[in-house]
């Protein structure tokens, strides 16, 4: 189970926001962007692991474009972008170039780079520490073949069934 699936239903935004003062929110859009700066560490930390399970050799491991979405299946263009009438003055919602940027480049982008890094995260989880425990399952987007422990046969003895025979980490429980 991922912790999402723990909340009691959707999250709760729409109902409150137009009650949510104006300066408030404005806090907030500065907020959301100052997660810019830490793209590139998780990007080096993404391209870290994934290079750390080519060279142990892992292959037909999903690369990042794998997880972005295709520029053609963006509803909108710079053409025929839609906006919004801003709360201020200043607010950058009534700009076409600042949705485009938004919802086709650093939302998609963002998304994308933290859903791999959780993906290689998970699979560097299954390959060194095949062991079961109640998030397991939530790993089983990022199966293997083998994990180390099964590649020895004198250590593959040492594990539990369970962890033994788990198709996540287990390819024979595949046949």
């Amino acid at each position: 189970m991922k912790a999402c699936d723990s909340c009691n239903g959707r999250a709760v935004i729409g109902k409150h926001h137009n009650n949510v003062p104006v300066w408030k929110r404005a806090i907030g859009m500065v907020l959301v962007y100052l997660p810019i700066v830490t793209l590139p560490f998780v990007f080096i930390s993404a391209y870290l692991t994934y290079y750390h399970l080519i060279l142990i050799g892992g292959e037909n491991i999903k690369k990042l474009s794998d997880f972005l979405p295709d520029r053609a299946s963006h509803r909108y263009t710079l053409k025929n972008q839609i906006t919004m009438h801003g709360s201020f003055k200043a607010s950058l919602s009534q700009y076409k170039l600042f949705w485009i940027l938004n919802c086709t480049w650093y939302c998609p982008v963002s998304v994308a780079v933290f859903e791999w890094h959780a993906y290689l995260v998970k699979i560097v989880e299954n390959w060194w520490c095949p062991f079961t425990h109640e998030k397991k399952e939530g790993y089983s987007d990022a199966k293997i073949d083998k994990s180390f422990w099964h590649i020895y046969p004198e250590d593959i003895v040492k594990l539990e069934k369970e962890d033994r025979d788990n198709p996540i980490w287990n390819d024979e429980q595949d046949k």
